[in-house]
């Protein structure tokens, strides 16, 4: 269960990293309202999944599914770059994310 936790968590840290985009500085009212709490969620069950998971692996996990999926919505939603070398970096994060899982006991 914690490592459910810690993916939704994972999942939200990437809705309120596009959100801030959205948001121009906090001065849109429902962009900000849905990033500050996609914000908190995020948060909130990140601590959660740590009651089981050790924090340095949770943290890694958890940052690592928010740069996986901030950069690759970037490259489809936002039109940053897309080549060869970002997409080998980002595979890299993930076999990462995935080793942790697996040699993490919890």
């Amino acid at each position: 269960m914690a490592w459910i936790l810690l993916t939704i968590a994972g999942l939200l840290e990437v809705v309120w990293a596009i959100g801030l985009k959205y948001t121009e500085g906090f001065t849109r009212l429902w962009p900000s309202l849905i990033t500050g709490g996609a914000m908190f969620a995020s948060v909130w069950l990140l601590g959660l999944a740590l009651k089981t998971i050790p924090v340095g692996t949770g943290y890694a996990v958890w940052v690592g599914i928010g740069a996986v999926g901030t950069a690759t919505l970037g490259m489809v939603l936002l039109g940053e770059p897309v080549n060869l070398a970002r997409i080998l970096c980002i595979l890299l994060i993930v076999a990462g994310i995935v080793g942790l899982k697996l040699f993490t006991p919890a």
